[in-house]
């Protein structure tokens, strides 16, 4: 009966896991939440943050705990959802990751 409850409650579990990103959510949050900060510290629309050739981030993985530790350091309080969301948008729009 166990092994049933079990392999019944998986989907839920995985559900987060599972679930698509929503790039255009993700835009939204960006835009709300990131770009204020970027034009802050490299002048124009902030992309900068995304085009310098000495940027940090080279891989998808870099670039999800980059935005988790934004999201920690200002304080956002984006749902780890939401920085999947922008880390999907910016993949997209800037980093096109091999």
């Amino acid at each position: 009966m166990r092994s049933v409850m079990m392999l019944m409650l998986l989907p839920v579990a995985l559900q987060p896991a599972l679930a698509a990103v929503d790039i255009d959510k993700g835009k939204r949050l960006h835009d709300k939440q990131c770009v204020s900060c970027h034009v802050k510290r490299y002048g124009g629309d902030g992309s900068q943050m995304y085009l310098r050739p000495d940027r940090i981030i080279h891989n998808r993985t870099a670039l999800g705990q980059r935005v988790a530790a934004c999201n920690s350091m200002t304080n956002a309080g984006l749902f780890p959802e939401d920085e999947e969301n922008i880390a999907a948008y910016l993949a997209q729009k800037y980093y096109k990751f091999k």
